[in-house]
């Protein structure tokens, strides 16, 4: 049985209702994912947040009385608890209290498989922990084991500072291990004059169905917030050989803490390295704009606004028949479904489109005996067109190259 969860959020006066209601609404599915039920959602207007208890004596009241009726085994706030939030809470309900940033966490602890994703979550686990290390052996009892609990586990939380410090000075060293390893990969790759194209978008977007789609790679794909944790290259070719890498990556969210970007820095690292950014937007959610601005504005945080985009306006076969979402859409875009080979078709012809736009054109005479050594290099080139004249004895060979790239001989 799913473990009983009441959460709660706090309106203050610069956050709009309609905002407030898709925050609340995005808790409840980060509770979803986590493996909880959410069996009520408390909400309260405030001029500020109580530094004490978060929300009002009153309101604390009716909680305790929920938790009591409705059996309830967790408490997830919306806001950032401070260490003596979450203990006086903790006393007061006498049940698990954690905030959205330990839900994040605890997901991320669930879906990392890779050594990499285990030391990153380990990493931003143990910083969220270390300022609020005070009072938390009594307070991970009340856990229970579930939601919350999981990740550095109960003994870390019993050590001291001293020990926790050490640990993320360790993991910051093994991360810096693996990174090399990745950087040695990104080099290769670079190297290599292998058009790249990065997916981003929100969480739940569609990012792992379109590089399934398009590359036929074996990912994994749920309708859950944060699928995907560890970057994934996979590549697919173009009828004229020519050689496209894509990379997943983790999906954004609003107010994403900045401890988890920090901890997954290689895995924004591999969509700076990019030639285009697929910027991929549900648009059966009623707050595709809102997603969408909100990636934007990281791209912006995270220096990336330079780089070439196209945007995807993804799962049109979820939109109802007779009602499209209206969106205003951002250019250059797509409207698509990842899961229509046509569409996937017709997404790929527009990368096509960006990669001329990205690299020089080239035409020319190429003797028969020259022929295979251009060949050799048709994965790193866009070869429109190679045909044979009989009258020139030459096959005349139109594309284009990477701007840095070398032809085997000039025209």
């Amino acid at each position: 049985m799913p473990q009983q969860v009441i959460i709660v959020h706090v309106q203050l006066p610069d956050n709009p209702l309609d905002q407030m209601k898709r925050q609340v609404q995005e808790l409840q599915s980060l509770v979803e994912t986590a493996g909880g039920e959410v069996v009520c959602t408390l909400m309260q207007a405030r001029p500020q947040i109580d530094g004490r208890t978060v929300i009002g004596k009153g309101k604390l009241k009716a909680l305790k009385d929920l938790v009591g009726s409705l059996e309830a085994d967790l408490v997830v706030f919306y806001q950032e608890l401070t260490h003596t939030q979450n203990r006086n809470l903790q006393e007061a309900l006498e049940v698990g209290v954690i905030d959205r940033v330990q839900l994040i966490l605890d997901i991320f602890a669930q879906r990392a498989q890779s050594k990499e994703g285990k030391l990153q979550v380990a990493l931003a686990q143990s910083q969220y922990l270390l300022p609020r290390l005070a009072g938390q052996g009594k307070s991970l009892s009340r856990l229970g084991g579930g939601i919350g609990s999981r990740g550095p586990g109960e003994t870390q939380l019993e050590q001291d500072r001293r020990f926790l410090r050490k640990k993320i000075q360790k993991i910051k060293q093994d991360l810096k291990q693996v990174e090399k390893h990745r950087q040695v990969a990104r080099k290769n790759r670079t190297s290599s004059f292998v058009f790249r194209v990065g997916l981003m978008g929100y969480t739940n977007a569609g990012k792992s169905t379109l590089l399934t789609g398009l590359t036929s790679a074996d990912t994994y794909q749920a309708d859950q917030l944060f699928a995907t944790l560890t970057p994934l290259t996979r590549h697919f070719q173009f009828s004229n050989q020519c050689l496209v890498s894509v990379t997943d990556t983790v999906g954004f969210i609003q107010d994403l803490p900045p401890l988890v970007i920090d901890a997954f820095h290689s895995t924004l690292e591999e969509s700076r390295q990019v030639d285009l950014l697929l910027i991929v937007v549900d648009s059966s959610s009623p707050y595709a704009k809102e997603q969408e601005e909100v990636v934007n504005q990281l791209l912006i945080d995270l220096h990336m606004q330079e780089i070439p985009r196209l945007y995807l306006y993804n799962k049109t076969d979820c939109l109802p028949i007779s009602q499209e979402v209206p969106l205003t859409y951002s250019r250059p875009f797509l409207k698509l479904s990842a899961k229509s080979k046509s569409d996937i078709e017709r997404l790929k012809e527009a990368i096509a489109d960006q990669i001329k736009r990205a690299y020089t054109p080239f035409s020319g005479w190429v003797a028969p005996e020259e022929l295979s050594s251009w060949l050799k290099c048709r994965s790193s080139l866009y070869l429109e067109s190679v045909h044979f004249d009989q009258g020139h004895n030459a096959y005349r060979l139109k594309g284009y190259r990477p701007p840095t790239f070398q032809l085997p001989r000039d025209f």
